[in-house]
């Protein structure tokens, strides 16, 4: 993310006449401790007869004494820099155990060398009274810096003063206003007064606008900035001279570049000298300009580059219309909190605190832009083994006609209120709702928690606690009796509405007849709805059950009724509906129902409160219901499940009628409504360490665009964030992936099924290219992975993948929609068989599981959450791209290449994924796609960061990242089960060499010869470093230590000695143990530079042995095997 910025300063002082000029000092070349690299510096000075002569004060600033042997009208001077602005954090410093805290002394030979430094002036009564309000308890010494320079950037406001010289202390006390020069040198003589070394800084201050606004705190000024400026530093034993700037209130950073540090202001001027009396004019202009820009991931085009993807965008779109292949394309983008990256539940738990807050903060936002007047349903999500609970699901439906679902957002209630629902709103709810279709409410009955189960449960409790406090480990287990004993054994869950639609398409209700005296709930946390005694309802045969049979999505054809209709259908009044199959009484109705061909009466047309005979078939009591339960203070419904989408609308409207009716804001759970194409839907759900969205899907590029920027925005404002970091300051994307789902509006509409060779041409092409396969995706990638590609677990899956293509049919005639899930359902598969878990996830293809797998979908699990919205584009500009070229020219190579180990060698190396995708985009190109291999860039640069570089002698040495595949070990017990661990200890970069002769230079890590391998190009090598960057208990190879730092030399064998090198270090060269993630790009960012020196040889004699190459892995030197 390093910038390089060119900083021009110009002053000029022209005079009324000509003047002899004195000696004169300038102090504006940066000073030799500098933490901002300076690439380059110019001084020129007017007029150009004159001597100059550089020096280093008492303190080694830099001098420039200049002398004038003739007299001038003018004097001018202009400083030309060139620096790299790369992130440094502040605090990335140690201290000396005695200075940890404040107040501390310093030892005596410092307090003798820091003599001028602790020089304390008079001060005034306003500065002695705030000095001594200044708190003096122990406190952590950084802490303390850091609030007394807030305190002082609040209390003295800050004005430009052109006057020479600086304000006493006691003067900018009392004006409580001053320049830099003021309030830098009033924070000197208060750390000196409270007994801390501090001196006065001048330098110059670069601000470059901010590629992210901020959402808490300043995002800097709104165009880039440079001016002179001056703050101060302290000194802190252990650190040294650590910046703080009382103008900003913030400690100095990669902007601060210091020109001269004194112990007085007066010997930090930028110009000091003297000149004969006379009338002056005075010029001056500063400004910053950025020269170069390394890609980056906050900003990933400049605006001239999207218009160009925009308009490919569109060229596609058009091709895509004109071939008639119906393409749309969602994905389950994935999000993380950006407050509290070492949260469990953004690392490895599915479930916590606030997730289920942010999640539906964000569920708002976008039910807000997209359905505010869809159906809010928070359901209930996955549930694995070894998870105590159900996870939660944040569902939005609408319908494509245009027509509300649900009219009113207004009554849907808000989780974080109390509404004060009792039970008894709850049962009056359900009567009303089930008058409004058209039954009665006789049968709306209470339920209650298991009062024998629960004396049961109290009675194994240990002898010595009470269920109020039963010490049980489990903590749910824990609330879960605290609650059920607090709120007594008496106490109503809430009430049950039977309610299904019966053989005559009309709605029916009636008594449960149950073992129990009362409905008994089962015992847990979940909705009462999953917890109602289904079981405990009478028997009757399996072909008499009322089976609800989910409709396949490609029968949805006819038009929906309108929302009025719906209303209308549920008004309640008189002549609404059609009469339905009420509740009848035995003794009213005689012999119901149509007997049949011998007289007899059919189970299912009897009366609904017929007391079932003993070991009698059933058949006609109502099994499925809704339920309305009063939860913290909201009304909950938990929806039944339904035959068809009609049905479900119709009580969807019936409970919003309802809930207008009675003032009374509910929450729809339960069922969802069943799949139907008529309808589409995004979901808010839980994985472990991050929030999943699965967003709808796009039909268009414009409909695309607007969908992902508005995703990524209402995660920024919800405090989400794609960025997350590795301890050393690796970008990892979310962890939770990205998986992009193509497809059709309908199963009917899917390319894939309508032109099975698509997805052969994909498959082929993604195989032949694998920087496909790694560019974009996450961290985890191998043959254990969640995405694995075909052959990296078995090689042999290549000869049977060219068999499986050599059964798909060719484009032209029908073709089955069964026949693609069969050929290729057992090759798209890891190396356990699970279909789900494959770089083509074809699981909703059209799997023979069920409708929800007759889907059309093509799912790419292979990709990881791109920081930015517009990278995210690229890559589905990319894939869109793909399906017109294939769709128009099928890929159908003679054979599939067999990498082999090549794949986990060479592919590794940024160059040559760089170099695939290369061909890549020129095939595009041929192919009439005006694809760049720039707009990439940003991806290289997020997959794989530069750590650093250094040159010697002409040669140029550059250090990557590269990928490592982590691999799934072996079981080993655990409480209660097994586990499996990922061995993440071994890591790789990549070194690449410019320049060198190989015949006399031998590069080479930690004294082994890399194996370096030509690129092509005359000069440049490449090649990979494999090492273990940690030791954790379980990994491959435990006895192997780790191999840090890296030290690289490049090493003359003539003379046998090291030219030049560089050390890498796997963790802090300070030995920082760092205890939290990184909170943002910049920490992340200063945390990889911190670990890369460009100094640090191998000194005295080298003899480098010829460098020794791996038949398996001919690319990269495995420091594990010296």
């Amino acid at each position: 993310m390093s910038k390089h910025v060119a900083l021009s300063h110009v002053t000029k002082y022209k005079y009324d006449r000509l003047i002899n000029l004195g000696p004169q000092v300038i102090r504006l070349r940066p000073c030799p401790h500098s933490r901002t690299r300076i690439l380059s510096y110019s001084l020129k000075v007017g007029p150009d007869q004159h001597f100059i002569n550089w020096q280093q004060d008492p303190q080694g600033n830099y001098l420039a004494r200049l002398v004038f042997p003739e007299k001038t009208r003018e004097f001018s001077f202009e400083v030309d820099l060139v620096a790299e602005m790369s992130v440094i954090n502040p605090f990335d410093f140690f201290l000396e155990p005695h200075a940890e805290e404040f107040p501390f002394d310093y030892e005596a030979w410092q307090r003798h060398e820091l003599t001028p430094y602790l020089y304390k002036v008079a001060g005034g009564e306003l500065f002695d009274k705030y000095v001594a309000a200044i708190p003096r308890e122990k406190k952590r010494s950084v802490d303390f810096l850091v609030g007394l320079n807030a305190r002082l950037q609040q209390e003295i406001g800050y004005t430009i003063r052109m006057e020479p010289g600086v304000q006493t202390p006691e003067e900018t006390l009392t004006k409580k206003t001053g320049s830099c020069r003021d309030s830098a040198w009033l924070l000197v003589q208060i750390l000196r007064h409270l007994g801390l070394a501090a001196r006065f800084v001048s330098g110059y201050l670069i601000q470059l606008t901010a590629d992210v606004k901020s959402l808490d705190g300043p995002s800097g000024p709104d165009a880039d900035f440079t001016d002179l400026h001056a703050w101060a530093e302290v000194y802190l034993p252990g650190a040294g001279w650590i910046g703080l700037d009382p103008t900003s209130g913030l400690f100095a950073g990669e902007g601060h570049i210091p020109l001269a540090c004194t112990p007085e202001p007066a010997s930090a001027a930028p110009v000091t000298g003297g000149l004969d009396e006379c009338e002056t004019e005075f010029e001056h202009h500063m400004s910053v300009t950025r020269i170069w820009e390394a890609p980056r991931v906050t900003k990933p085009y400049t605006d001239e580059q999207w218009v160009e993807i925009e308009g490919l965008g569109h060229q596609i779109d058009d091709e895509l219309l004109r071939m008639d292949v119906r393409l749309t394309q969602g994905g389950e983008p994935t999000f993380v909190s950006a407050d509290d990256p070492d949260g469990a539940e953004w690392n490895t738990a599915a479930m916590g605190p606030t997730k289920r807050l942010l999640a539906a903060d964000l569920f708002h936002r976008l039910r807000e832009k997209y359905a505010p007047n869809g159906l809010m349903h928070f359901g209930q999500g996955k549930w694995y083994p070894g998870e105590q609970l159900p996870r939660w699901s944040l569902n939005c439906f609408w319908r494509k006609d245009g027509e509300p679902v649900w009219n009113n957002p207004a009554l849907y209630a808000d989780e974080r209120k109390d509404y004060g629902v009792s039970a008894e709103q709850a049962g009056q709810f359900l009567k009303r709702v089930a008058e409004r279709l058209g039954v009665t409410g006789d049968h709306v009955f209470p339920a209650y928690e298991d009062v024998y189960y629960y004396m049961w449960r109290e009675r194994r409790l240990p002898g010595n606690v009470d269920p109020f406090d039963s010490r049980v480990d489990d903590a749910l287990e824990r609330a879960r009796l605290m609650k059920v004993f607090t709120q007594g054994m008496t106490h109503v869950v809430g009430h049950t509405l039977p309610i299904m639609k019966n053989v005559r398409n009309e709605w029916q209700t009636g008594p449960w007849f149950l073992r129990a005296e009362r409905c008994y709930l089962f015992p847990g946390d979940s909705a009462m709805g999953y917890r109602l005694p289904i079981d405990s309802q009478p028997w009757t045969a399996q072909s008499d059950y009322p089976y609800v049979n989910v409709p396949d999505a490609e029968t949805a054809t006819d038009p929906l009724a309108s929302y009025a209709a719906l209303r209308a259908r549920v008004s309640g009044e008189a002549g609404a509906r059609v009469p339905q199959m009420q509740a009848r009484r035995s003794a009213a109705a005689g012999v119901a129902g149509a007997p049949d061909g011998e007289g007899r009466t059919r189970p299912w047309e009897k009366p609904t409160d017929t007391v079932p005979g003993f070991k009698e078939s059933a058949a006609w009591i109502t099994r499925l219901a809704m339920c309305a339960e009063p939860r913290d203070g909201k009304l909950y419904i938990f929806m039944p499940p339904t035959q068809t989408l009609d049905d479900y609308l119709e009580i969807v409207t019936a409970v919003e009628a309802t809930a207008e009716e009675m003032h009374l804001p509910v929450i729809l759970e339960g069922y969802e409504p069943p799949s139907d194409p008529r309808l589409t839907h995004f979901r808010v759900t839980p994985d472990p360490g991050v929030i999943e969205v699965n967003i709808h899907p796009a039909k268009s590029w414009d409909q695309l665009v607007d969908q992902t920027t508005h995703l990524y925005e209402s995660a920024y404002y919800s405090r989400l964030t794609t960025e997350k970091f590795m301890l050393d300051g690796r970008h990892t994307g979310t962890g939770g992936g990205n998986h992009f789902v193509l497809g059709g509006a309908t199963p009917n509409d899917s390319p894939f099924l309508r032109r099975p060779d698509l997805l052969k041409s994909l498959i082929a092409y993604w195989h032949n290219h694998p920087s496909l396969s790694y560019l974009f995706s996450g961290l985890f990638i191998g043959p254990t992975s969640q995405a694995p590609r075909v052959d990296e677990a078995r090689n042999d899956s290549l000869y049977e993948m060219e068999i499986a293509f050599k059964q798909i049919p060719n484009p032209g005639g029908v073709v089955q929609p069964w026949l693609i899930d069969r050929i290729l359902r057992n090759l798209l598969i890891d190396v356990t068989g699970n279909t789900h878990r494959a770089e083509f996830c074809i699981d909703k293809l059209y799997s023979p599981d069920g409708p929800t797998g007759r889907l059309g979908l093509l799912e790419l699990r292979a990709f990881e959450m791109p920081p930015h919205a517009r990278m995210s584009l690229a890559q589905q500009l990319l894939l869109r791209a793909l399906i017109a070229r294939f769709w128009k020219t099928p890929y159908s190579p003679p054979k599939l290449a067999r990498w082999g180990t090549e794949l986990h060698d060479r592919f590794m190396l940024p160059h040559f994924v760089e170099q695939d995708f290369a061909d890549v985009m020129e095939e595009m190109q041929l192919a009439g796609f005006v694809f760049k291999k720039e707009w990439f860039a940003p991806h290289f640069e997020f997959r794989f960061p530069k750590y650093g570089d250094f040159a010697v002698k002409g040669i140029e040495f550059e250090l990557r990242h590269a990928l490592e595949p982590w691999h799934v070990m072996g079981e080993e017990g655990s409480v209660g089960t097994t586990v499996r661990f990922v061995d993440s200890s071994v890591e790789r970069v990549q070194v690449k060499v410019t320049g060198m002769a190989p015949d006399r230079y031998v590069l080479t890590c930690n004294g082994v010869a890399v194996p370096l391998q030509n690129t092509g190009r005359n000069g440049e090598f490449v090649a990979g470093v494999r090492y273990r960057a940690w030791q954790p208990a379980s990994c491959l190879h435990p006895t192997i230590g780790v191999h840090a730092p890296l030290v690289f030399d490049i090493v003359d064998t003539w003379m046998q000695r090291s030219l030049g090198g560089c050390q890498y270090h796997v963790a802090h060269p300070g030995g920082r143990n760092y205890d939290v993630f990184p909170v943002n790009s910049f920490e992340a960012e200063s945390r990889r530079l911190a670990r890369f020196f460009r100094f640090g040889h191998t000194p005295g004699r080298m003899v480098a042995a010829a460098p020794e190459v791996s038949a398996e892995h001919p690319f990269t030197l495995d420091l594990r095997r010296f």
